[in-house]
């Protein structure tokens, strides 16, 4: 009963899905029509109402371009306007430049009546000058290039003479401002820079503390004083002046290396020429520590830093060194304070002035040891230990040698003239004094009109006597600058030389 009663149930499950199966088909049938239907019918409706905006954009479209149509059919009509008034513009505008076309071809006919008119007056014109010049030759007896020069020369003289007045009221007016200017500052400059200078002198005198020492120095056969020569390059000279020997020599630094030898050996007592060997060598180690004390020294006074020490070795040197009786070291240190006070005045670089002042002359150290002069030695020895240009410039330009490009070295040049050329600074020897004067005077006698020259006070002036027939008071001027342009050119001289002229007319008449 069992087995039955669930066959039974299977089956009637099986029957109910089937039931349900097609109950459910049928419904599904029936949507699915419906559905078909209704599509069919949207389809219809969308079919119907495409047509009828398709109809409705036609019709807009047409109407648009009828619009667009007739707008373009009025622009044209006004373009078409608007060409008709340009061309009839340019018809009236051809119309005027063909008449101004045919008018210009009338004045040119016009002109070329007038020139042919003139043409032929210019030739009767040149012919009646020509018989002008002719006949006034005929008269003065002079060609017309004759008279063109002797016109010429009037106008040249005329011109000289206006020139040298304008040269006159020029230089017065100049020298009425600059030199007072320019003497206040140098005054300035000197009166806040003093320096001390010392006489040139080829001996060192050596004090003994009595005459017995001469005798020593002396020494067996002359043994002590032969080494001391020998060893030192100096003449010692034991004459009969009481307690004293004279040390001659021309090298300075040689010079004073005996004179502390010789010191040294007094104080020591001991004189014999191992001792002399000895103690000339500890003299010279002593000069050389010396030397660069000295030229820190002048670096400390100028206020001059970073100089390189071989520099500062050969400043040291520059002391036993003298140039026409000045001491090269404070003739340097002068110009150094010279060269930055002016260049303070001026607003010119302090630094480079003072530096380059102090080492202008630092080729006179070594001078008697290489070849060339002082300035070309000076130069190379400043690029060797990389001094800056506007120095190596400066010092390169102090004595001409080059044509000085900056402020500085147009001070330092001031600064090296006034150090040189102020009273007693320096001596020269009578020969070249007397040799200088005679080259100053004839200079001045080579031109012409001169009478008579003389060189004064002590070759800073010289007065020319000129020929008053030949020399007038108008070319007095130009004759003047023209013998110092010479000087200038030929002679080398510390300062300024005033050329004075001088020009007398005398008139003599005896009654009778």
């Amino acid at each position: 009963m069992t087995m039955i009663a669930i066959l039974a149930a299977v089956i009637a499950a099986i029957a109910g899905v089937l039931i349900g199966y097609y109950v459910n088909k049928n419904q599904t049938d029936k949507k699915l029509s419906e559905a078909g239907r209704s599509a069919d019918q949207i389809i219809s409706d969308a079919k119907q109402q495409a047509e009828t905006k398709k109809k409705e954009i036609l019709f807009d479209a047409k109407e648009e371009s009828i619009q667009y149509k007739e707008e373009l059919e009025k622009e044209n009509r006004s373009r078409r306007g608007e060409l008709n008034k340009f061309e009839n513009r340019l018809h009236q505008k051809e119309e005027n430049l063909d008449k101004k076309f045919a008018q210009i071809e009338r004045n040119e006919e016009k002109l070329d009546r007038r020139n042919k008119d003139l043409d032929k007056k210019q030739k009767t014109i040149d012919g009646l000058y020509e018989q002008q010049v002719h006949e006034l030759e005929k008269i003065s007896g002079l060609t017309h290039d004759e008279a063109k020069d002797i016109l010429m020369d009037e106008i040249e003289k005329e011109t000289r003479a206006e020139a040298a007045v304008m040269v006159r009221q020029i230089e017065t007016e100049a020298k009425t401002d600059a030199e007072k200017k320019a003497k206040e500052l140098i005054a300035q400059t000197i009166q806040r820079c003093a320096a001390d200078h010392v006489a040139e002198n080829t001996i060192t005198v050596v004090n003994l503390p009595n005459d017995e020492m001469k005798g020593r120095i002396i020494g067996r056969e002359g043994r002590n004083i032969r080494a001391l020569e020998t060893l030192t390059g100096v003449e010692f000279i034991i004459d009969d002046t009481p307690e004293a020997v004279i040390l001659s020599g021309f090298d300075p630094i040689r010079r004073e290396i005996a004179r502390l030898a010789l010191e040294k050996l007094i104080l020591d007592g001991r004189i014999h020429p191992a001792r002399i060997e000895e103690t000339v060598k500890k003299a010279q180690k002593d000069l050389e520590t010396q030397i660069r004390e000295t030229g820190e020294q002048a670096c400390f006074d100028t206020g001059i830093h970073g100089l390189h020490p071989e520099l500062v070795k050969l400043l040291g040197r520059l002391k036993y060194r003298t140039s026409y009786g000045q001491n090269v070291l404070k003739h340097s240190i002068e110009v150094a304070h010279l060269a930055g006070i002016m260049a303070a005045e001026l607003g010119g670089n302090v630094k480079i002035a003072k530096r380059a002042g102090l080492l202008h002359d630092i080729g006179k150290a070594i001078d008697h040891e290489v070849e060339g002069n002082h300035v070309e030695i000076g130069v190379n020895v400043l690029k060797k230990y990389k001094e800056s240009k506007a120095v190596i410039h400066a010092v390169q330009a102090h004595h001409g040698d080059v044509e000085a490009t900056t402020m500085e070295a147009v001070l330092v040049q001031a600064a090296d003239a006034i150090s040189a050329a102020r009273p007693g600074a320096r001596r020269e020897t009578l020969v070249s004094y007397v040799q200088r004067l005679e080259e100053l005077e004839s200079i001045a006698n080579s031109f012409e009109g001169v009478e008579k020259t003389y060189a004064i006070q002590a070759g800073r002036e010289i007065r020319v006597m000129v020929k008053p027939e030949v020399v007038n008071d108008e070319s007095m001027v130009m004759l003047s600058r023209d013998i110092a342009k010479k000087i200038e050119g030929e002679l080398e001289y510390p300062g300024n030389i005033k050329v004075n002229l001088i020009r007398e007319t005398r008139s003599v008449e005896y009654a009778k």
